[in-house]
């Protein structure tokens, strides 16, 4: 939210859900491979039942 004269200016921005895998495909499209894979920040495993990632990518 932005505000202009005073007043709040809301924006509307397309998002959509990336599940893991397709974000490894464009990342391998890119020229990237997968590193590592957290389920949080504190480094949990990664397992089926994540709700979250934190995903590094290195260059191939």
């Amino acid at each position: 939210m932005t505000f202009r004269n005073g007043r709040p200016e809301y924006t509307v921005v397309p998002f959509r859900y990336v599940w893991p895998a397709e974000l490894d495909l464009m990342a391998r499209l890119a020229g990237l491979r997968l590193e590592e894979r957290w389920a949080g920040w504190n480094r949990e495993p990664f397992t089926g039942e994540s709700r979250s990632h934190v995903s590094v990518w290195v260059k191939a």
